[in-house]
């Protein structure tokens, strides 16, 4: 039986309730070990759930939180990065055993491999869709192929999943070829910032089943500052929800996570953006009307 953590998510609003009965699994993953200019990632998954107590039930639109929100206890980060990303991994099964939609705070971004593999050994294939600054596709970075900056290669390179990037906008040669290499589908963030909603989002043929991973740092540094790599020119704060849920509009959203927060004392503005970005993909998962 799944001990629930004593911080829940948004536990100023939602009862507890049994982990077979609620639709949302929140999953703390405190994980930080390659990150490459500011740190203080580990402190994310805490931070988000401590100012999700500030969030209101209703969303603006509906009220996912009536579905039922889970908090698992906090994954164990230690060792090795393959022992985290098979821990990552058996706890987002364990969501996936109850019926639930996975939902992990991170912790720097090479966490969402655990989640990708748990996903692909349950459902196949599947899409990724992508929020953030960075490419990640670099195939290593640092001397390490678990490093942040790879997280997307070992998606389309080792797990084969077809890829869609959204508000990128620095690179290096190697992601630009390897996204030609891996037929990764981008709209990078000038363009979008520029041009506006695209009418289609996503290719025809990419998977009904998505899982959307979002780097904080895809949105701009007025509204997130509190992350490891800041970049300016991000996404707004609408922008970016308007192409989450147009990405899954008509799709399965199979899980999501929320990643790179680096949370500073006395900074609160970042905390509570990320718990509210993390209650407003509830909502678009909810209202996407399957699960």
């Amino acid at each position: 039986m799944l001990k629930e953590y004593e911080n829940r998510f948004l536990s100023s609003e939602v009862p507890a309730r049994p982990a077979n009965e609620a639709r949302f699994h929140v999953i703390p993953v405190p994980y930080e070990a390659t990150v490459s200019y500011a740190g203080g990632t580990e402190r994310g998954p805490e931070a988000i759930l401590e100012a999700s107590d500030q969030l209101e039930l209703y969303d603006g639109t509906s009220f996912p939180g009536e579905e039922g929100i889970f908090t698992h206890c906090p994954v164990d980060c230690s060792g090795a990065p393959e022992h985290v990303m098979n821990r990552v991994r058996l706890a987002v099964l364990a969501a996936l055993d109850m019926g639930a939609v996975p939902v992990v705070l991170g912790g720097e971004h090479s966490l969402t491999y655990g989640e990708m593999v748990a996903l692909k050994e349950r459902f196949g294939s599947f899409g990724v869709v992508q929020f953030d600054a960075h490419a990640d596709l670099r195939d290593s970075y640092e001397g390490s192929r678990w490093s942040h900056a790879s997280v997307m290669r070992r998606a389309v390179a080792d797990l084969e999943l077809p890829l869609v990037q959204l508000g990128n906008r620095i690179f290096c040669r190697e992601e630009l070829e390897a996204r030609k290499k891996h037929g990764v589908v981008a709209w990078d963030a000038p363009q979008l910032c520029r041009d506006g909603l695209p009418e289609k989002l996503l290719p025809d043929d990419f998977p009904e089943n998505i899982f959307i991973t979002f780097d904080v740092d895809g949105l701009d540094p007025s509204i997130m500052p509190e992350t490891g790599t800041p970049v300016p020119g991000g996404l707004s704060w609408y922008q970016a929800l308007d192409l989450a849920a147009k990405a899954v509009e008509g799709r399965n959203l199979l899980g999501f996570d929320i990643v790179e927060l680096a949370p500073r004392e006395g900074h609160i503005v970042s905390d509570f953006t990320a718990a509210s970005l993390t209650y407003a993909l509830m909502g678009i998962a909810q209202r996407s009307g399957k699960r």
